[in-house]
């Protein structure tokens, strides 16, 4: 062996204590013949899953180092050489018989001098054995591929963006180099879901160590509606049956348990009741939503103030889409998005109101609407649609706070000064503002594009929403001129005893009943319903 180089001298004694575990694979034997020295040995670990324990094969391969060189020249004490074109086909035969598959050789082509000085040719390929898995790979790469195709779909330029313009336009900075300025993009809407995390916290903390000790001065207690007296029959009617039960099962249950069938139906009502939120609970959750409707209002007056689109809304689609996004914009919109995703997260942690999948829609559409008008850098005009709408919920909210607090005058006026806000922010300034510069300015600016059409369709359909919610306000506050006050909630959580009963009054004053527990019946507004949560 004193011909063979000190990487085969370092493997023979390798491959004499560990047999063929290494050797035998076609991997150990490129390895001997074509790694440079140092590194065949760490190359025949890596392989060695692959081999398999067998002395007679291990000592075939030994034969094979003693007697051919890498390159196919014989060593000093080696037997006659064999030509390098038979001994590869003859391997290629060899491990062709044992299911192998060719792959090329990344030593193909070196020619003379390869191998650090050893004279010869690199064989054409290399065998292998085929891989385990039942073709995972290929599945891999047909997942990937549909994954690509549908990332292309969906983000197709023609579709997002005017004529002209691709992504990789709004991809680099957005003013001169070092300026920091960057269009919108669509990873940025990411950040909204910590952000929105963090707002419910805050929200937890408000209304434990703010809200609450405000309630409590205010004189709102915290003690639940009135509890139904305990009836193993009624109750087992009510879990498994139906909650309010019809005429007919109602005379039922009173031949059975000999009550009177208005005595049934109060059990039931405070039943209904017992699970709903005190005053205190629905409270503390509207001086939430009023403080940040409140704040959040102020924020886009002052911030806007200064913005050119708000006295000029032809601003908005001037060089439009490659208007570069302030870091006052982005906090802006990436807040007002962060706020509803934790209206949606608390929606189910919240009061449970008859309107709930309703306004689930509502808040999916919200959030919908702010993150396709972010990602197609439509955020100007977006910022005042988003200012316009703040503008009248926190007087809504306001009126419930009064109401909650038993302060009916100012209750009645808060509620009088929202619906005048809405109607002229929604009805006035929305279609003849907002709407004529998405619909007409930017057509005769920028002209329609797919995104475009979707865009205004969406305006359109809550221009018709808030058509439908003025006519709520304005017969609620037709009652009120009426009666002298506003009526209850449609939504209401708490039901009133004068709801299932027959007492009723035919006073010209709309007599506010209060339930068993004392509170008032009057739990928002008609019109409230519809703005629990923000367009």
């Amino acid at each position: 062996m004193d011909g063979l180089p000190p990487c085969f001298a370092a493997l023979r004694t390798f491959t004499s204590s560990k047999l063929s575990l290494l050797v035998e694979t076609p991997r150990a034997q490129h390895c001997v013949k074509h790694e440079p020295h140092g590194r065949d040995l760490g190359a025949l670990r890596r392989w060695r899953g692959r081999a398999r324990a067998s002395p007679s094969r291990a000592g075939a391969a030994l034969r094979m180092l003693r007697t051919n060189g890498p390159g196919g020249t014989p060593v000093s004490n080696g037997p006659a050489a064999v030509s390098e074109r038979g001994r590869t086909e003859g391997r290629a035969a060899l491990w062709r018989g044992r299911g192998c598959l060719p792959i090329r050789c990344r030593h193909e082509g070196r020619g003379e001098g390869a191998g650090r000085g050893w004279r010869s040719a690199a064989p054409p390929c290399l065998w292998r054995p085929p891989e385990r898995g039942g073709g995972g790979g290929g599945r891999r790469k047909m997942a990937a591929a549909a994954a690509a195709a549908l990332r292309a779909w969906f983000w197709n330029e023609r579709f997002w963006l005017p004529h002209n313009v691709t992504w990789a336009d709004l991809a680099g900075e957005a003013g001169p180099p070092g300026s920091g300025l960057q269009y919108p993009r669509a990873a940025h809407v990411l950040s909204a879901f910590p952000l929105a995390l963090g707002i419910f916290a805050v929200r937890l903390l408000f209304e434990r160590f703010i809200a609450k000790p405000c309630a409590i001065n205010l004189g709102i207690q915290d003690s639940g509606p009135h509890r139904a007296q305990p009836n193993a029959i009624l109750e087992k009617v009510f879990t498994s049956i139906t909650k309010s039960p019809d005429g007919k099962r109602l005379e039922g249950l009173s031949k059975q348990l000999d009550w009177d069938v208005r005595k049934i139906q109060r059990w039931f009502r405070h039943r209904r009741n017992q699970d709903k939120p005190t005053t205190l609970t629905k409270f503390c959750e509207s001086m939430w939503r009023f403080t940040f409707y409140l704040s959040i209002f102020f924020y886009g007056i002052r911030f806007l103030w200064t913005a050119p689109w708000f006295w000029d809304t032809r601003q908005c689609w001037y060089n439009y889409p490659f208007q570069p996004l302030t870091s006052r914009l982005y906090y802006y919109y990436i807040l007002e998005l962060a706020f509803y995703w934790s209206l949606m997260f608390s929606q189910f942690t919240d009061i449970k109101r008859k309107d709930f999948l309703i306004m689930f829609v509502h808040h999916l559409a919200t959030i919908g609407l702010i993150t396709f008008s972010y990602m197609n850098n439509m955020v100007r005009v977006g910022t005042l649609v988003l200012c316009l709408h703040d503008a009248s919920d926190f007087l809504l909210e306001a009126a419930k706070l009064a109401n909650y607090a038993k302060y009916q005058r100012l209750c009645d006026a808060f509620f009088m000064l929202f619906g005048v806000v809405f109607i002229v922010t929604r009805l006035g300034i929305y279609p003849f503002w907002i709407l004529n510069t998405t619909l007409f300015e930017s057509w005769e600016l920028i002209g329609p594009y797919p995104s475009w059409w979707l865009f205004n369709g969406l305006l359109v359909t809550l221009q018709v929403l808030h058509v439908i919610w003025s006519y709520l306000i304005i017969r609620t506050a037709s009652k009120a001129l009426v009666r002298g006050k506003v009526s209850k909630d449609d939504r209401s959580d708490v039901e009133s005893s004068s709801e299932e009963e027959d007492v009723t009054s035919n006073s010209t004053k709309g007599i506010l009943s209060t339930s068993s527990n004392g509170s008032n019946r009057l739990n928002g507004h008609v019109a409230g319903s519809q703005w629990t949560g923000e367009e």
